[in-house]
């Protein structure tokens, strides 16, 4: 089963529909019990980094997806989703994120139209499970702020708007994509499917263990 992570900002129909064309059971779900036992969590995100954060925090869920992450099963950050995986963020004052990944989140910031709104290509800067069997192409962007990883060796993959800009991200059992995978035709498809089959990893490992 695989956890779509409720915390009123997201994407959660759209995310949902494509888990479950690819295969897998997908649950919207914001109890911490229901998440923490899935064999895989979503955390999708549409708006406001600083207002995402207090609706985590107001309904516990910051803590439960750090526990979730701590526990080794994968997470997926979408949009504004994978933004709050980092450290902080400048967006409408500083504010805190999730510091599971270090980083900083930021405004794009040039004589260039913002938001970065369009179809862009992907280009893989390291070897990741998310890209196995599949080859450089496009995807979709929408955002106005852009993360900026402590660490080079979390960056996955790239884009460029006027700038190199962090596309994928990830550490572990714990990624990111700035995109939306489920709005980005045939390659975002397949990159959310390459997600879910950890997700098939990770069941057989726990079922193993029990």
């Amino acid at each position: 089963m695989i956890a779509i992570i409720d915390y009123g900002m997201g994407n959660l129909h759209s995310v949902s529909k494509a888990v479950e064309r690819l295969g897998c059971e997908a649950v919207v779900t914001a109890d911490p019990k229901a998440i923490l036992s899935a064999d895989a969590a979503i955390l999708p995100g549409v708006g406001a980094f600083g207002d995402a954060m207090s609706l985590m925090r107001d309904m516990k869920l910051d803590a439960v997806v750090k526990e979730y992450a701590a526990g080794g099963k994968p997470l997926l950050g979408i949009c504004l989703g994978m933004q709050l995986l980092f450290t902080e963020s400048e967006e409408h004052g500083r504010h805190e994120g999730l510091n599971l990944l270090p980083g900083r989140v930021e405004r794009f910031r040039g004589d260039f139209k913002v938001p970065h709104m369009g179809w862009n290509r992907l280009s893989f800067c390291r070897k990741s499970p998310l890209f196995d069997g599949l080859e450089e192409g496009y995807v979709y962007f929408v955002h106005s702020y852009h993360a900026k990883p402590e660490r080079a060796d979390d960056l996955l993959a790239a884009t460029d708007y006027h700038q190199p800009v962090t596309a994928i991200v990830g550490r572990d059992n714990v990624f990111g994509m700035q995109f939306h995978p489920e709005k980005s035709g045939e390659l975002g498809m397949r990159l959310l499917g390459n997600f879910l089959k950890l997700s098939v990893s990770a069941a057989q490992t726990s079922a193993h263990k029990g």
